[in-house]
């Protein structure tokens, strides 16, 4: 008995186990079929969005015959595969989109994706031929076409997506979920291999804490420390007050900025397969002048030392470059990001806000300036010596 019930777990188990390859083997793109008598050479799943792509590579006319079949978001969804010749984004990318025309049947598209947001149909920098779509009962899309990529090319940079509508023809923004940002690698024409990112990518959350962290830091705090140092200094009744303000605002900063690179740093290791080198290495250069910036501070001279001025004019170019820097990469990380425009705007608002007060400042500051210069000229015409109001 006790046999029977041993045999009986074990073959259970066995089950179980089997199940999930069996599930694979359902899900294989080895599976799929197609009409019309279409075959190719080499077929890949791709790592994200359930997705393959089936193709046949010749070498000797550079032509790329393929099927791209995924699942749109839903029925009125869309599905994109695309080359990106310069990169490895979206951004840049010659994308083939399929989705229902408005005259009620299935068909392929081209679009030069040159940026977030609506796109357009356009021409893109591949020839194409033989473009079609077809709709399965198993709610999948079928794509297919032929590019010629070139002679003698052997890797490409692709690009898939899927969506789940389209507004007068035009398909609408996909969704902002990790698999949505992780589905792009390389496709290997020789070997036949695709590959992408592995394993999952990095949470929304962790890249908002990175975005929000960056932000306050090189994207206000600094900039409000800068604001603070250049005009607040200039009214007497203020000094040594804005020193104080000044060096708290930009230490807090710089302590959110390490932070949030940090952050980064541990993104881009999670991250495997998905590198942002420009962001990256903008990111680096921020985080060593601001260290380079903080050190100066226990090296900054007296105000009638000789390297004074030199001292100031270092600090100023330092300063101003991180703040310049970081409104850049901020930028970028936003695109990065694909977040949505309220965000953009929220913080262009902040920038605005930060130049008005800045002006508004300037031209109080002048005035001071102006004041204390006429009122410095009559006090020497008397014969008193004043020290003039731009001592450093």
């Amino acid at each position: 008995m006790a046999a029977l019930l041993l045999s009986s777990l074990l073959l259970l188990l066995s089950s179980l186990l089997l199940l999930p390859s069996a599930s694979l083997v359902a899900a294989s793109c080895s599976s799929e079929t197609f009409s019309k008598n279409r075959v190719y050479t080499t077929c890949n799943d791709l790592p994200h969005l359930s997705s393959s792509l089936h193709f046949t590579y010749d070498s000797t006319t550079g032509t790329l015959s393929l099927a791209f079949v995924s699942t749109p978001g839903s029925s009125s969804g869309w599905v994109a595969w695309a080359i990106n010749p310069t990169a490895t984004g979206m951004i840049g990318s010659q994308a083939l989109i399929a989705f229902k025309q408005p005259s009620g049947s299935m068909g392929v598209k081209t679009y030069n994706v040159s940026g977030y947001g609506p796109i357009e149909e356009s021409a893109i920098s591949y020839k194409t031929s033989d473009l079609a779509a077809e709709l399965g009962s198993d709610g999948k899309i079928q794509m297919f076409a032929n590019v010629v990529v070139g002679k003698g090319v052997t890797t490409l940079n692709q690009v898939w997506q899927v969506g789940g509508s389209v507004t007068n023809g035009v398909p609408d923004q996909h969704d902002l979920q990790s698999d949505n940002k992780a589905s792009m690698g390389k496709l290997d024409l020789v070997k036949g291999v695709s590959t992408g990112s592995s394993g999952a990518a990095p949470s929304n959350n962790k890249k908002n804490v990175h975005g929000i962290l960056n932000a306050v830091s090189w994207g206000i705090l600094i900039p409000l420390g800068a604001i603070i140092a250049r005009y607040v200094k200039v009214f007497e009744v203020a000094d040594p007050a804005w020193f104080y303000m000044h060096v708290s605002c930009q230490l807090v900063g710089y302590a959110i900025g390490v932070a949030g690179w940090a952050t980064g740093l541990n993104l881009g290791k999670e991250s495997k397969g998905i590198t942002y080198t420009t962001h990256r290495s903008i990111g680096i250069a921020i985080f060593a002048l601001a260290t380079l910036q903080l050190f100066a501070l226990f090296l900054r001279p007296n105000k009638d030392h000789k390297f004074r001025f030199f001292w100031n004019v270092y600090h100023h170019m330092v300063g101003y470059s991180v703040i310049v820097l970081g409104a850049i990469n901020i930028f970028r990380g936003l695109t990065i990001l694909q977040s949505e425009d309220k965000w953009r705007t929220a913080y262009i608002a902040v920038i605005c806000v930060l130049v008005g007060i800045a002006i508004i400042l300037e031209a109080i500051t002048w005035m001071v300036v102006l004041k204390r210069r006429r009122g410095s000229k009559k006090t020497y015409s008397n014969g008193h010596n004043v020290q003039q109001p731009f001592g450093v």
